[in-house]
Parts: structure tokens; sequence; C-alpha cells
């Protein structure tokens, strides 16, 4: 397979959203030509600055690029724009390569790469690691399946993007790395949002118990920011609880069906799921906020929040 250019290929882009606008935005400063499409046009005119076009409907985009590329919140979302008479593949070009960097189930992908094997299209799963700000730097991960000759000819994409990609094989693999990764992502966060808790009420400061957990050896990377981030209280969405919410849905479907017991991750879900229920739109370690509630904290801590923001 040749490799894919900016020279030579035309992208198509899927869902402008929180992930999919800084990704798409990379692209094209770096000179690929892309059209792209939203089901909120608004989203998708946002890219017309940066030299996007904007494509009015899926079979527009299909038949005018060769090389389309998805970032959808779920299963349903990406099945509803790839199948169907107005879906993608009714008008994707044969040898089309399609490449869906969004979080879902395993098996989603496999129906994916069997729709697209019937249009002669190439098929990859090419997750994503990392957060807005990763994305809008060019620093994220990628995690691929499918045929490798197809990732390696889309190189120059993922070197655009990520600063590390990874194949790991047949389609499906990438989706099934996102799921084992996000067990790590999602549990660690609420192990923070414990340790917190724990050392509020043991008598620690509010103010220095974040700054602290931040620079030791013992919280991943992915971590750090959100630590930073709750030592002002900014809850605002970087990776919406609700995504958190649906990923260990995701996971604890893949374990059921693949006879593994997760408890750390049920008990990390069920206080993920509840804190979702807490009205505005929240970034996924406001569970710490959930923590803090249950160890009747939280008047306290914004206090202290609040005290802190004045002083400053």
């Amino acid at each position: 397979m040749e490799p894919i250019t900016p020279e030579k290929s035309k992208l198509g882009f899927v869902g402008i959203g929180y992930m999919g606008r800084p990704i798409a935005q990379r692209l094209l400063q770096s000179g690929f030509r892309l059209s792209a499409y939203d089901r909120d046009p608004g989203k998708a005119e946002k890219l017309v600055r940066y030299g996007a076009s904007v494509a009015e409907s899926l079979s527009e985009l299909a038949a005018s690029c060769n090389v389309i590329l998805s970032c959808l919140p779920n299963e349903e979302a990406v099945m509803s724009i790839y199948r169907g008479p107005d879906g993608v593949f009714a008008s994707a070009r044969p040898g089309s390569v399609i490449i869906d960097m969004s979080t879902v189930y395993p098996e989603t992908s496999r129906e994916l790469a069997r729709l697209g094997s019937e249009r002669g299209a190439e098929v990859l799963d090419v997750t994503i690691s990392g957060s807005v700000p990763a994305a809008e730097q060019g620093i994220l991960t990628l995690f691929g399946g499918g045929a490798q000759e197809c990732f390696d000819a889309a190189e120059s994409i993922f070197r655009v993007i990520a600063r590390k990609y990874f194949y790991l094989g047949p389609n499906a693999s990438g989706a099934t790395m996102k799921l084992v990764v996000n067990t790590l992502l999602g549990t660690g966060m609420q192990a923070i949002a414990e340790a917190v808790a724990l050392g509020e009420k043991a008598g620690l400061d509010r103010r220095r118990l974040p700054d602290v957990l931040s620079q030791t050896a013992v919280v991943a990377p992915a971590h750090l920011g959100k630590l930073q981030r709750a030592m002002i209280g900014d809850y605002s969405p970087q990776f919406p609880l609700r995504l958190m919410n649906k990923d260990f849905g995701l996971i604890l479907y893949l374990a059921a069906a693949v006879g593994v017991r997760m408890p750390a991750t049920d008990a990390a879900f069920e206080v993920n799921a509840r804190q979702s229920e807490q009205g505005p739109e929240q970034d996924f370690s406001a569970v710490i906020l959930q923590m803090e509630k249950r160890a009747h904290l939280g008047s306290a801590a914004n206090e202290q929040i609040h005290s802190m923001e004045k002083s400053s």
C-alpha cells in the first residue's frame, strides 16, 4: 500500500468534538487537505479558518476523500455514520482507508472492518490515549488494530498527532488496548480520590495535599494535571465523566465476556456513575468531589479552595 501523504491524499474527518477538533486542526496545519463533517455544522465550520472544507453530508465526504477518520462518542454514533444508504461505506471509494479513533467495544471494530471489506475499504481501529491538551500539542498515544501494511501507510498522520503509536495486531486490537489502558486511567483516578479524602479527613491541608501528591512517583503522568486542577476546584471537562462512565461499561462488559473479575473497576464505576448524576458536565477527576462528599468533607474543602483563590 502506498504511504498516505499530504500531496496524494485528501482526508475526511467525522466528529469535531473534544478530541476530534484539535486532531483535525493539527492535520490541517501540517499540510493535509481535509473535509470536515459533524451533525452540528457549526463545529465543522470552526475548522474553515485552518483551511478545511465542510461536507454537507456523509455521502459527499466519502465520495471526495480517500482517507476517512472518525472520532465519535459511542458505538451507536460510529455505526450510524458508517452503515446504511446514507452512511460513509455507501459512497466510499474502493481502496479507501478508514481510521476509526472512537473508543468502542472490540466487536464493533470487527463489524466495522467487515463492512469496510465488503466495500473494498481498509479499516483500522486506532484508539487514543490522552486528553484535550495532549491532542492540541500533538503528543497523544495511539493503539492500532488492522492490517499492519495499512497502519504503516498511515504513519504520516500518526506522526502529526501523536508522540507514540503502537501496532497491536488485527482489527479490534486497538479497541481492546484502549479499554485496558482506560481501566488504569479510571481506577487510578478513583484511588487518588480516595487518597485525597483520606488525607483531608485525617487533618491534612486541602491546599497542600494535591500538590504534594502530584510530586510523588506514585501518581501517573495522566493524573498530574488532574491533581493540579483539583487544587483550585477546577473540574471543567477535558475527559468528561460521561465518557469515562461509558468506557467503564465497555470494560466490564468485555471482562464478563472473557471471564475476568474486576472488583476495583466495579467499585470505581459505581462512584463515577454517581458523580455523573450531579448536574453540569464535569471532568472524570470530579470523583474527588464524590469521595469528599462521602467523607462529609465537601463544604470544608470548598471553603478552603475559595479562601485560597481570594488570597492568590
